[in-house]
């Protein structure tokens, strides 16, 4: 029943295909040099045009605001968030007197962090043994891949880790994650036929009975649509609860940043499902969609206007592929990365 990893295992790991075998090799640099790193094709898009805009010399004038909007649009800031930036900025300048759009660099950057700073919320996986996080998503957003990557994180801050293969649908995510627990030399509790709430079951049981303090649930990949998946993740919810009552303490749903504006509709639909309590956004060096981070920060939040509704925090961003590419969140360093050239500019 449980699929366990034993020294001579990690042999095995070397049958595996670049394709799927993760890089265990660290990229050389601090967090900051890599994250300015993955960045890079949204700061071309986004920071590269907005030195242009804030040169010397340029004037505050709606020319100005109107391409300042244009590119946060491009960027996938996404349209009100952009309205509430761009209102922020005039408003400042009015205020101030400001007559040139240099005047108001630093001001985008003190905005834009200020819009981050709700959602950066680091999870604390300290109050509960085993603290159970559960993985959701649609297809190939990254769920497996950040499992792998988060039991590296958490097995560098000397805890032990589970990994619990529950997505029995696709054909080698089981296998996939087997190579992860390999190169991370942590168990892998998985069934070769079954249902998903089976296997969690299990893995509570077997996380309850080795002292593990963290578990990492993987769940199949599906869209908001297919309800009848949505319903089934709901029960893999419950059966959780039901083997280790409290569980799952964190519910984060993985979004793949190349989805930009359709990522917001993710989260509604997952969080009406599943109740999320945060956010896992993947795949940033890839795209040139970064901006999206802005959008869903709005969404919910008191510049959104729903005051009512508590943001929902990201608590991981990914940057690349390797083991140290997915790393908590922090708004300031977001927004130093995001902005690098337009603050050098």
């Amino acid at each position: 029943m449980f699929g366990f990893l034993k020294p001579k295992d990690k042999d095995a790991a070397a049958a595996v295909t670049p394709a799927t075998a993760p890089d265990a090799a660290p990229l050389s640099g601090g967090w900051l040099t890599r994250l300015k790193s993955g960045l890079t094709k949204t700061r071309e898009k986004l920071g590269a045009q907005v030195a242009g805009l804030f040169g010397a010399g340029r004037k505050l004038d709606d020319a100005f605001y109107e391409e300042l909007e244009t590119v946060l649009l491009s960027a996938d800031v996404g349209v009100t968030a952009t309205a509430y930036l761009i209102d922020a900025l005039r408003a400042q300048a009015r205020r101030e007197r400001y007559t040139e759009a240099a005047q108001l660099k630093q001001a985008l950057a003190d905005n834009l962090t200020a819009m981050l700073k709700p959602i950066e919320q680091p999870l604390d996986i300290g109050t509960h043994q085993p603290f159970v996080i559960m993985l959701a998503g649609v297809n190939g957003a990254g769920k497996t891949t950040s499992i792998g990557k988060l039991a590296h994180y958490y097995q560098a801050q000397g805890k032990k880790v589970l990994l619990a293969a529950g997505d029995t649908f696709r054909a080698a995510a089981r296998e996939q994650l087997m190579v992860w627990g390999e190169r991370n030399n942590v168990t892998v509790i998985s069934q070769a036929s079954g249902d998903a709430a089976a296997v969690m079951f299990d893995a509570m049981q077997a996380a309850v009975a080795r002292g593990v303090d963290v578990v990492l649930a993987d769940t199949a990949g599906r869209l908001p649509t297919q309800l009848h998946l949505m319903e089934e993740i709901k029960k893999v919810k419950r059966v959780i609860d039901k083997a280790l009552p409290g569980a799952p303490h964190e519910t984060l749903i993985v979004l793949d940043a190349n989805n930009g504006q359709n990522a917001l509709a993710q989260v509604k639909a997952f969080d009406e499902t599943l109740g999320v309590t945060g956010l896992v956004l993947t795949k940033l060096d890839g795209t040139a969609k970064g901006g999206v981070i802005a959008a869903i920060a709005h969404m919910r939040s008191g510049t959104s206007g729903k005051s009512g509704a508590k943001p929902i925090p990201v608590r991981f961003i990914g940057v690349g592929e390797g083991l140290e590419d997915l790393r908590p969140f922090k708004a300031a360093e977001f927004v130093e990365a995001l902005l690098d050239q337009a603050q050098q500019a």
